[in-house]
């Protein structure tokens, strides 16, 4: 497959997740509504992807890899949850920039459960996202809605990070698209009792965005993530994707004029330097 076509995928991919901030801003939803749609329209995508592929959704199904996708499947539904929280609170900058202090929850994770080492390396990244992360808070008063916003945007980097740990320690047998069709379908199960009672009340295009949120912005996002992989390096994918707050903030400057200060620019340079900055091999 041509470089030039992985590319283009991968900077897809990254608008899209990047596109995922906005169209919860449009949503005239709850979070936990808004997680509802998403992670159910994404299962019914991805069970279709999965028939026309002929990949069994069953396949090495069982008890441990049920209790795996669970917990992964909850970690998944925090982190949807927190994000959407974050955006209603803080905005779509805040909120992306909150999470994109997840690589520094990683190492943190790992060290504690996977007994990995925090070199010098790690601790200067770790340093980074701190610093980056004082310099996007808005305000010095802890109880304004933008602090507040941000620090859900951290909770919902921090259960991702713990979602990749999961994902780490217990790798099971399983297909990409199997994994991600289990995990939305827990999501959606998961949610649907706190939202039974507010399915209908939502306008048609609040469905429509959240259709648009759950096929586009989580199925094929996915995939054409995994699509770029074809022909480029993990590395390179990764720094592509890294971008994917630089997307959803020039995004929700055109729709809803949230201008960046100078202080985030440079606050969410460090954060996003800190993710894509090389790994050890």
């Amino acid at each position: 497959m041509p470089q030039r076509l992985g590319l283009a995928a991968a900077h897809f991919a990254a608008f899209l997740f990047g596109l995922t901030g906005v169209l919860g801003a449009l949503i005239d939803g709850t979070p936990t509504l808004i997680t509802f749609g998403r992670a159910l329209f994404a299962a019914l995508t991805l069970a279709l992807v999965a028939f026309f592929l002929r990949i069994s959704i069953t396949r090495n199904i069982n008890r441990r890899t049920l209790r795996t996708l669970f917990m992964a499947g909850l970690s998944l539904t925090i982190h949807w949850v927190t994000f959407f929280i974050a955006i209603k609170t803080g905005g779509v900058a805040l909120a992306t920039l909150g999470f994109a202090s997840f690589p520094a929850f990683i190492t943190l994770l790992e060290c504690l459960f996977l007994k990995d080492t925090i070199g010098k390396r790690e601790s200067f990244l770790l340093l980074l996202v701190l610093l980056g992360l004082l310099l996007v808070t808005p305000s010095a008063d802890p109880a304004s809605a933008s602090t507040i916003g941000l620090a859900w945007g951290v909770v919902s980097g921090f259960s991702f990070a713990v979602l990749a740990v999961i994902n780490r320690k217990s790798a099971v047998n399983l297909d990409p698209v199997q994994v991600a069709f289990w995990q939305n379908l827990l999501v959606a199960a998961l949610t649907l009792p706190f939202v039974f009672g507010d399915i209908g009340m939502l306008a048609p295009k609040d469905y429509g965005w959240m259709a648009v949120l759950g096929i586009f912005c989580t199925a094929l996002s996915h995939y054409l993530f995994v699509f770029s992989l074809r022909a480029l390096t993990a590395r390179t994918t990764g720094l592509i994707i890294a971008l994917e707050p630089v997307y959803a903030i020039v995004v929700a400057w055109i729709l809803f004029a949230e201008e960046p200060t100078l202080r985030m620019v440079i606050g969410g340079a460090l954060i996003i330097t800190a993710a894509v900055f090389p790994k050890k091999t």
